[in-house]
């Protein structure tokens, strides 16, 4: 049997070349690439296609070395599954990136919220200066009054 041509996912496939093994493909949108078996947790082509640090679910099958086909799936396979890697290590810089800027962004609303309440605090304490100051202005006026009334009893005693 042929490794190459049309498979429904979940299908087994297995391949009669050198080394025969069985595979089953994933249902997930990333159709074409499989998980294997038969193997640990290595890439099988130890590194031949690039994938040697990937996980078994984003391995191509190995080619049948007798057709051309078969070959050149492989090598579309090892390109989409090293595209695949690069594109998951860009995901977690995102990701990483993502949490920084969250951090930043939450500081800057607890800097803004502080800001805010420091000028609420301002208003508040401005009106209070304000208030005291004209508490204090009628207490002057208030206490001359008196040293007038005083000084008048002085005299017309």
């Amino acid at each position: 049997m042929a490794c190459f041509g049309t498979v429904l996912p979940g299908a087994i496939i297995e391949c009669s070349g050198p080394t025969p093994q069985s595979f089953i493909l994933e249902t997930s949108p990333r159709s074409f690439l499989q998980t294997d078996l038969n193997q640990e947790d290595t890439c099988p082509h130890r590194g031949a296609c690039g994938c040697s640090v990937m996980g078994q679910s984003v391995l191509p099958l190995p080619p049948c070395h007798d057709s051309k086909e078969s070959m050149q799936v492989y090598k579309q396979h090892c390109k989409i599954a090293e595209e695949y890697h690069e594109v998951k290590k860009e995901i977690a810089l995102l990701e990483e990136r993502k949490k920084e800027l969250i951090a930043r962004l939450e500081q800057a609303e607890k800097e803004s919220m502080d800001a805010a309440q420091l000028a609420e605090e301002y208003a508040a304490l401005t009106e209070e200066n304000r208030t005291l100051k004209l508490a204090q202005t009628q207490c002057v006026e208030q206490l001359e009054k008196l040293r007038i009334q005083y000084q008048k009893r002085q005299g017309s005693s």
